[in-house]
Parts: structure tokens; C-alpha cells; sequence
């Protein structure tokens, strides 16, 4: 079997150089001859071969052993492989260099229990039973390429790592308490090492279907095997040991045991054992999928033997390359675009119109569009020669980036006027899972934030002398196909003293006093301004509305203060920075005094907690 797929390999690498090979079949053809008008056309054929092309491959499947390594030794039963290649073709993309890392398992045929009068055989396995080896090899690929088939083969040579199994099948007899004693090991694996290594040779064939320009499927099957006894100094083979039957120990034979020997063994064994040893090899038959980078180029037209002129170079025409949302189809700014041509990349960052820098007057060739945003790249797009002969002085091309969370962009402004406010650090925190991100403005006073769906956001200033309200952000009930966008002006003020801020979303149960954990983040702003600002003092009060007794309001609204302070305290702030003062109904907002007709709204106005800037 393995001389016959060494010489199936060697034909089909023969026959697949012989068909790849016109120019010289046709020379032989015409007597050796080639004309004038000839020469130039085939020198031209050379110089326009196509660039050499990386292709990466992943592919898995069925590994079946063979020979003494699959039958009376190894005993290593049908397992599977898989592992990934790497093909470097040269120029012409014919011949290559190639790199196959992989993975066998074969598990082993184990032993069946043999039991007589007084005992039984049994095999213990001292570790997993099975061979387990990953091969590392280098060597030569040839291709042929036929429409959207190719055919490849490929020879391999490197370096083999063995896992071997370990076990010993061993003669137990029954004692007269307790468990059977083992007496004698009849067969059992005698390797040096259980993990060794060796060298080996791997030859193949790969029959591919290309999807598109860069993707492919393909069907695989190669032959492997290791050669020689040792590697440095360790054996590369794998061993086992036995002694020979004589005669089959039936379940009416009974073994004599005297001073922990069996007396009678020689009636079922041979006196001296053998030791024999068998290298892996397996043939190996798969599918996998393939990414070849690059282009590719169309075949040159067949030689011609009379002189053509050549045909007048096609007019250079600008690149306009226009980056898109792929779930809403909107422009997208900021994506950073590249336009690549043999090794030449043209590199630049989309506008408000999603619009890439123009290429002009660009050459006639293949160049490949790739683009980048947030470190999710978009599905590359092709231009083609062809699109240089379409009419136009334009070759227009849409990319699509699809980036499945929405986009916040914020904008920092001064709180009393809403004037732009620039160079000012912000913190995003997700509220489900407590991540924060920071990001400081730019000088558009702009900022931007990735925000994952279904989530709610908090998101604060955060700069010594400055000050902002925790404003709430939440992607939940928008739906991505229709929305990227959510946008935010965070109001920023400056920590004057005698300033008053009134702290938004601040909540508490009715009756109580307590700090809620939503009302708890709103103050961890508050921690942080107080860190930053170690030099700031401040006054923290609590306000209610007019419902309800005035001396009742003025104890619950002292409670709140206070509470709001022992929880600054517990997260590190200083006590003596800070002063709890509860003011009940005396500082309404609005009309609604007792007895005063309102609105819920209007309420809800008066129940407040401020800071005042005591010091800073």
C-alpha cells in the first residue's frame, strides 16, 4: 500500500508539472524553433506572472493506520487528525514552500479479560490508551489550477512528537484472602520513554473548490509515516514485549502457585520472551477550508506566433471608496480605509459623508479595500481591471462595517450657556456590569463611546475643578437596523465657592432615609470629585416638599443629609470636609407652600439633594 501511493504522488507530480508546461510542449511541437514576433510574446508571458500568494489552510477528518503499527503490535484502531498549513507560493503561484502542523489520535485495540480455574489476565493501562502525536513538517507544494479547481500536492518532511500508550497484561491468581495476587506479566509495552520523537516524511494530494477570491473548500488525503530507530538518543519506535503461547489457558486450567511463583507456566508459555517494535504511519483523509490572501489574476492569453501590437494602455480614473453602517446604511466617519496594490497601501480615515480619501488618476490594475473602526475590520471589496474599462472617470466603491453596538457621541459644554468645553475627561461605567472607559474630549469638545445593546450607562466629568451631573445613557428598546447614533451634551461646571448643584437622580423610598444602590452610584461621582479636589469643602443637603408636617419634613430631610454623608465617609472622604444639613419645606423651588393646589411635577421639584461649595 505505501509503494503504491508513493507512486500514485510521484505520477501525479509529474503529470500535473507536464500539464502546467504549454509554452515548452508547443516549442517541441514547432521542431525547437520559436520566431521573433514568438520571443518577445512568451518573454512578456514571464514578466507578467502573477505574485506569489500566502494561503492558510485548516482541515480534519479520518486517520487510519497501517501496517504492524495498526495490526499485531500497535494495535491502533481508525482515529482522527486535524491541523492547519501554511503554503508561501512563489511568483506564477505554481511551485511553493509549505508548513503542516497537526494532531493524530489513534486509540488502541485493548486486551479482553481472560479467565481460568483459580484467575484471570487483565491488562492495566498506566496511562491513556491511545497514540497521540503531532507532527511538525516543512517541504515542497505544487499546484495546478483549473477554473475554479485547483489540485495540489504537497511533500513534507519534519519532525514527529509520539505519545505512546503504556500497559501490562499480567496473570492475577486467586488467593486464600483477600484480593487476587499478580504473579506474571505476559505482555506489556517496553518503550524507553512513553513521549519521544522521530523523524518523519508526509506526501499528499489537495482538490480544492474556490467560493470566491479568496475562500476555498477542499478535500484532502496524504500519507505518514516516521522513519528511523532514534532520535538523538531516545528510540523512535514503538515497543512491546511477550512471551509466547504454547497453549491457551482455558477456563478448566488451573496455574500452581509455591513461594509466590507460578510452577507450572512453562505448560503455557515459552521460557524466553520476545520484544518487538513498530514506527507509525497512517493514511489520512479529510476536508477543510482555505483563505488565500490577495488577489488573483486572471491567466495571460495563450502565445500568439505573429506580432501583435500591443494594445493602448487603458485611461487612469479616480478611486472614490465610501464607507457604510451595514445594518442602517448610514455614512460612517472615522473608519480608517486602505487601498492596497502590489504592496502599495493608500491609507486614510472616512469623513462625516463615510467618504475615504479620492485616489487620482490611479493606475490600471487589481487593488484590494479594506477597512477598520474599533478593531472590527470590514468585509474586504475588490476593484478589478475590468472596472477600469467601464465608462466614467470614476470607479466608485461601497464598503460595509458591521459593528453590531451603537455609537454615543458626546459632547462637552459649559452648564450655564452650553458653549463647547474641550480637554475634558469623562468616565462611561455600564451600570450591569460595573466596566468603566475613559476618554477625554477632543478639540471639538467631542467624545465617543462604543455602547453594547440592551444596556443602561452612567456617565460623569471627571477633572480636578470641575464638576458634572451623572447623566444616564441606555441602548434598551432601540433597535440597531434602524439606529447607530445616540448622542449626549454633558454639562460641566466649575467648582467655585459659593457654587450650588443640585445632584440629579438622587432617590429615596418613602419614610426612609437609607441610601439606595441607585442613588449610591449618583454619589460615587461625588467620591471622585472629592478625591480629585482634596482641597474642596461642602455643604450636602436635603430638601423635601410641602406635604406633610414641617417639623416631621425637617427631622427626615437632616436623616437624608446625614445618610448621604456616612456613605461619602465610607467610601474614604474625610468627615470634617463636609457638613450634613437638612432644610425640610424652608427652601421651596416654586409656589407650592402649604395649601398650595400642585402638580405631582411640581412636587417632585422641591424634593432635591444639593452641594454648595463650602471652600476650594
Amino acid at each position: 500500500m505505501k509503494r503504491l501511493i508513493l507512486m500514485v504522488m510521484a505520477v501525479l507530480f509529474s503529470s500535473l508539472t507536464w500539464a502546467q508546461s504549454p509554452t515548452k510542449r508547443a516549442s517541441g511541437e514547432n521542431g525547437g524553433s520559436i520566431k521573433r514576433g514568438e520571443r518577445g510574446t512568451h518573454m512578456k508571458s514571464r514578466d507578467n506572472a502573477e505574485p506569489g500568494r500566502l494561503q492558510l489552510s485548516a482541515f480534519g477528518g479520518l486517520s487510519m493506520p497501517m501496517g504492524r503499527y495498526k495490526n499485531e503490535i500497535g494495535r491502533a484502531k481508525n482515529g482522527y487528525f486535524g491541523g492547519l498549513a501554511v503554503d508561501q507560493y512563489f511568483r506564477g503561484n505554481k511551485w511553493g514552500i509549505g508548513l503542516d502542523a497537526r494532531f493524530l489520535n489513534h486509540d488502541m485495540r485493548k486486551f479482553d479479560s481472560v479467565f481460568f480455574d483459580n484467575g484471570h489476565i487483565g491488562t492495566t493501562y498506566f496511562n491513556h490508551p491511545s497514540f497521540q502525536h503531532i507532527a511538525l513538517s516543512v517541504g515542497p507544494t505544487y499546484r495546478a489550477s483549473f477554473g475554479k479547481v485547483d489540485l495540489e500536492a504537497f511533500l513534507r518532511g519534519g519532525v514527529l512528537f509520539e505519545g505512546f500508550p503504556q500497559y501490562a497484561q499480567s496473570i492475577y491468581v486467586n488467593a486464600a484472602a483477600g484480593p487476587p495476587a499478580k504473579l506474571f506479566d505476559t505482555y506489556y509495552t517496553s518503550n524507553s520513554k512513553e513521549k519521544t520523537k522521530s523523524w518523519m516524511g508526509l506526501g499528499g494530494i489537495r482538490i480544492s473548490y474556490a467560493l470566491n477570491n479568496n475562500w476555498g473548500l477542499f478535500a484532502q488525503a496524504d500519507y505518514l509515516r516516521a522513519f528511523g530507530k532514534s532520535f538523538g538518543k531516545d528510540s523512535s519506535e514503538f515497543y512491546v514485549t511477550r512471551y509466547n503461547e504454547k497453549k491457551t489457558l482455558g477456563a478448566k486450567d488451573v496455574l500452581n502457585v509455591k513461594d509466590g511463583q507460578i510452577t507450572n507456566i512453562l505448560d503455557f508459555y515459552e521460557e524466553q520472551p520476545i520484544t518487538q517494535k513498530t514506527f507509525v504511519q497512517a493514511i489520512n483523509v479529510g476536508l477543510g477550508i482555505k483563505y488565500t490572501f490577495g488577489s488573483k489574476r486572471k491567466p495571460a492569453p495563450a502565445p500568439v506566433t505573429k506580432t501583435v501590437a500591443p494594445p493602448a494602455p487603458a485611461a487612469p480614473k479616480d478611486i472614490l471608496v465610501v464607507v457604510k453602517d451595514k445594518q442602517t446604511g448610514f455614512a460612517l466617519s472615522g473608519v480608517k480605509v486602505k487601498v492596497s496594490r502590489n504592496g502599495a497601501d493608500n491609507t486614510s480615515i472616512s469623513n462625516a459623508d463615510g467618504q475615504a480619501e479620492r485616489i487620482k488618476a490611479a493606475e490600471k490594475g487589481a487593488y484590494l479595500v479594506t477597512a477598520v473602526k474599533n478593531g472590527i475590520a470590514a468585509e474586504p471589496v475588490n476593484i478589478a481591471e475590468e472596472d477600469f474599462n467601464k465608462a466614467g472617470n470614476v470607479i466608485y466603491k461601497e464598503i460595509f462595517h458591521d459593528d453590531p453596538r451603537f455609537t454615543l457621541i458626546g459632547e462637552t459644554v459649559r452648564a450655564n450657556d452650553n458653549s463647547k468645553l474641550p480637554g475634558i475627561g469623562t468616565v462611561l461605567t455600564n451600570t450591569g456590569n460595573s466596566r468603566n472607559m475613559t476618554q477625554i474630549s477632543d478639540a471639538e469638545a467631542k467624545f465617543v463611546y462604543q455602547l453594547e445593546q440592551a444596556s443602561d450607562y452612567h456617565i460623569v466629568a471627571s477633572q480636578a475643578g470641575k464638576f458634572s451631573q451623572t447623566e444616564s445613557v441606555t441602548t434598551k428598546g432601540l433597535d440597531r437596523s434602524k439606529t447607530l447614533y445616540v448622542t449626549l451634551k454633558l454639562g460641566v461646571s466649575n467648582l467655585d465657592a459659593g457654587a450650588v448643584f443640585v445632584l440629579k437622580n438622587i432617590h429615596y423610598d418613602f419614610d426612609k432615609w437609607n441610601i439606595r444602590p441607585d442613588a449610591g452610584r449618583i454619589l460615587d461621582n461625588l467620591v471622585n470629585v472629592m478625591a480629585q479636589n482634596p482641597g474642596l469643602r461642602i455643604e450636602l443637603s436635603s430638601h423635601t416638599d410641602s406635604r406633610g408636617k414641617d417639623a416631621y419634613n425637617l427631622r427626615l430631610s437632616q436623616q437624608r443629609a446625614e445618610s448621604a454623608v456616612n456613605y461619602l465617609v465610607s467610601k474614604g472622604v474625610a468627615r470634617d470636609r463636609m457638613v450634613a444639613k437638612g432644610y425640610g419645606e424652608t427652601r421651596l423651588l416654586n409656589r407650592c407652600a402649604n395649601g398650595v393646589d400642585c402638580s405631582e411635577d411640581e412636587h417632585q421639584a422641591n424634593r432635591r439633594t444639593e452641594i454648595k461649595v463650602l471652600k476650594y
